[in-house]
C-alpha cells in the first residue's frame, strides 16, 4: 500500500496549487482578514494534524478495506467489479454526507466542527482546517463504514482523493461563470454552492452539507441555491467569533473546549432567498 501515500500527496499538491494559483488570478470575493495570517494558520494546523494522525492512527482506511475484504454489504452480492466501485463511493460519500449533518446536529460535535466553520474568510486552505479531534472521529466512522459497505481498496483509495480534492475545490474562493457553475453543480458541489454552508446566517449554514456530490442535499432537502446577501456581501464565519486576533492557532485548538457554540441548531430553518448576485 506503499503508493497509495504517493498518490494522495501528488494529487493534495496538485489541486492545491491549481486551486491556489486560480484564486490568485480570479478571486470570487474580496478577501475580510489578511491572506498570509490565515493561511499560517489553517496550513499550521494541517501541519499539526498529519502529525498526531500519524502517531494515533496507523491504520489507513484503505488498509483496513485491504484487511477486511471478505466483509460487508457488498461482498455478499456478484456484482461487476466497475459497478462495486462506483456504488461504494456512492455510499462512503452518503455516510460523510450524514456525518457532516450530524457535526452540526449534535453539541459535543458541534463544538469540534467549529474550528472549520470560524473561519472569516473561505479559500482553499479552509478545506484543509478541522480540528485534530474530529479527523480522529471521521477516521473511525469512515473505518466503521467501510465496514458495513465492504469496498474494494480501490474504491477506498478513490474515494480518499476525491474527497480531499473536492474538499480544496469547493472551499475555493475561486469565480466560476454562473451558467457554468449551473452545470457543474448536477454532478460535484461547486464553491458558490458549498460558500452558502458558509455563512454566518444561521438557516444557510444548516444548508448544503455535501463535499463531493450534490445529489444528497437535494434528495433530503439541504439544497440551498444562493446566499440571501448574495455571495459577494455574505459575512462568512460565526457571529460569536469576530476578532481575528483571537483566531490563533492555540486559540483553534481549544476552541471546542472553551468556545461559545452560539445558537447553531440544524432545527433552524429558512425559505430559498429571493435575492441573487449576478456574476
Amino acid at each position: 500500500m506503499t503508493y497509495e501515500s504517493s498518490l494522495r500527496l501528488a494529487s493534495f499538491l496538485t489541486v492545491f496549487l491549481l486551486i491556489a494559483i486560480w484564486e490568485v488570478f480570479s478571486p470570487r470575493r474580496p478577501l475580510y482578514t489578511p491572506k498570509l495570517h490565515r493561511w499560517l494558520i489553517n496550513i499550521g494546523i494541517t501541519i499539526v494534524n498529519t502529525l498526531i494522525i500519524r502517531s494515533f492512527i496507523t491504520l489507513s482506511a484503505a488498509k483496513f478495506a485491504a484487511t477486511n475484504s471478505n466483509f460487508g454489504l457488498l461482498n455478499q452480492f456478484a456484482l461487476p467489479f466497475p459497478v462495486v466501485v462506483i456504488i461504494s463511493i456512492l455510499l462512503l460519500d452518503l455516510i460523510i454526507y450524514f456525518q457532516h449533518v450530524i457535526f452540526h446536529a449534535i453539541p459535543l460535535f458541534w463544538r469540534l466542527h467549529m474550528t472549520h466553520h470560524a473561519d472569516l474568510d473561505i479559500d482553499v486552505t479552509t478545506g484543509l482546517r478541522f480540528h485534530p479531534l474530529e479527523l480522529i472521529l471521521s477516521q473511525a466512522i469512515k473505518i466503521g463504514a467501510i465496514l458495513f459497505i465492504g469496498p474494494p481498496v480501490l474504491a477506498v483509495i478513490l474515494f480518499e482523493i476525491l474527497l480531499n480534492g473536492t474538499s480544496m475545490f469547493n472551499h475555493g474562493n475561486i469565480r466560476i461563470p454562473s451558467k457554468i457553475d449551473r452545470i457543474l453543480r448536477l454532478i460535484v458541489v461547486t464553491p458558490d454552492m458549498h460558500r452558502v454552508h458558509h455563512s454566518v446566517v444561521i438557516r444557510e449554514t444548516n444548508s448544503n452539507f455535501g463535499f463531493n456530490f450534490p445529489l444528497w442535499d437535494r434528495l433530503f432537502r439541504t439544497y440551498r441555491a444562493e446566499p440571501a446577501a448574495g455571495h459577494k456581501k455574505m459575512v462568512i464565519g460565526l457571529s460569536q467569533f469576530r476578532d481575528p486576533r483571537l483566531l490563533t492557532l492555540p486559540r483553534l485548538l481549544v476552541l471546542p473546549f472553551v468556545g461559545d457554540p452560539g445558537l447553531y441548531s440544524p432545527g433552524i430553518k429558512g425559505r430559498e432567498p429571493k435575492s441573487r448576485d449576478k456574476d
